[in-house]
């Protein structure tokens, strides 16, 4: 199995992308709204079909980006039926199974934290994923969206510790940086779920945490009840549509040669190489402005604000973080040629200098 955990910083959320390697079939828990570019990226570059996206609940902290990856991808939505939320293509009911290629999921209600919370447990129970009904030395707080703290306890203890011990969690969120953690341990030294923690102290812990509600909460909630579907004056996630651009899973805009060709006139290209290759064998292309990669960052005035940028080098590493240097000083329209110069020539696209 293909199996990969994604985090938001601004959250504090992880996602995970869980997929079959044989057929490819891949599904997607709990995706957040701005980084549906990266995970299509990923989703990619490993060459798999996104079958599902799915929710652990309705978030307060975050938009979940399921309605933009089904739009980009075709992916299917799931959900809990209790989640209330609407748009979705499919309603989860407790105790279903969710195929993916030869793999497939458990889908559990765990409420309690909200009253649609549930984890997901893979078919050899040997990893489960608990949103937020339980995390990492702690769980979800149940003081809003229908939670409640006498059922969080009954699901934690009845739907997630009757996993085996060895059995690994993964949870919604983590704020000091961990990421795994294993029944067994949760069972042990959980400090408000532990087995020897009783219902009534933990109640009574839930119910004097006086937390503040998250800051997101009046945008994340009403736009998660209708499954992350961006209202008309909503901005989605950064797009480049100055040229036919690829988002990669490093987080670089790139252009591929047979469309910076036909575009060429219409944008700066600027050759981060070092002089001798630029007047070197492989020759550049017309028009472009050598600025080295170590000066740019000092030299990045010569550039217009108002005009894409296409930055060059031999193989598209270079230019790669010349990209991260032009963004980092302001410029909006930035993309790195893909393959570089032996991209270009490989295709047979002119160059000046150089040699056959």
């Amino acid at each position: 199995m293909i199996f990969r955990q994604l985090f938001d910083p601004q959250s504090s959320t992880y996602t995970y992308l869980l997929a079959d390697i044989r057929t490819r079939e891949a599904v997607l828990i709990d995706p957040v709204f701005e980084h549906v570019l990266r995970d299509a990226a990923l989703i990619e570059e490993l060459g798999l079909k996104l079958r599902l996206t799915l929710e652990t609940h309705v978030h307060a902290d975050h938009v979940t980006g399921a309605w933009l990856l089904r739009d980009k991808l075709g992916s299917k939505i799931a959900l809990s039926k209790d989640s209330g939320a609407e748009g979705a293509d499919h309603y989860l009911h407790d105790d279903e199974t969710i195929a993916f290629g030869s793999r497939s999921l458990e889908a559990r209600a765990t409420p309690g934290h909200t009253s649609g919370c549930m984890s997901y447990v893979l078919d050899d129970r040997s990893m489960a994923f608990t949103g937020d009904a339980l995390l990492i030395r702690g769980c979800g707080r149940t003081d809003f969206q229908q939670g409640s703290a006498e059922r969080l306890f009954r699901s934690v203890r009845e739907r997630i510790f009757s996993l085996p011990d060895e059995c690994l969690l993964y949870p919604g969120h983590d704020y000091r940086g961990l990421t795994v953690s294993s029944v067994g341990e949760e069972k042990m030294y959980n400090p408000r779920l532990a087995e020897s923690i009783g219902e009534g102290d933990f109640v009574g812990y839930m119910t004097h945490l006086g937390l503040a509600h998250p800051k997101l909460m009046d945008v994340a909630v009403p736009a998660n009840l209708h499954c992350g579907k961006p209202a008309q004056d909503a901005a989605p996630p950064s797009q480049q549509t100055w040229a036919p651009l690829a988002y990669t899973f490093a987080g670089i805009w790139e252009i591929q040669p047979n469309n910076l060709e036909e575009i060429a006139d219409r944008v700066q290209i600027v050759d981060v190489r070092e002089p001798k290759e630029f007047s070197g064998a492989a020759g550049h292309i017309a028009g472009a402005k050598l600025i080295p990669l170590g000066e740019l960052k000092d030299r990045a005035g010569e550039l217009a604000r108002d005009k894409p940028v296409v930055a060059v080098c031999r193989s598209g590493a270079r230019s790669a973080q010349a990209t991260v240097i032009l963004r980092n000083a302001g410029f909006a329209q930035v993309a790195n040629l893909a393959g570089g110069m032996l991209r270009w020539r490989s295709q047979r696209y002119p160059v000046t200098g150089g040699a056959d």
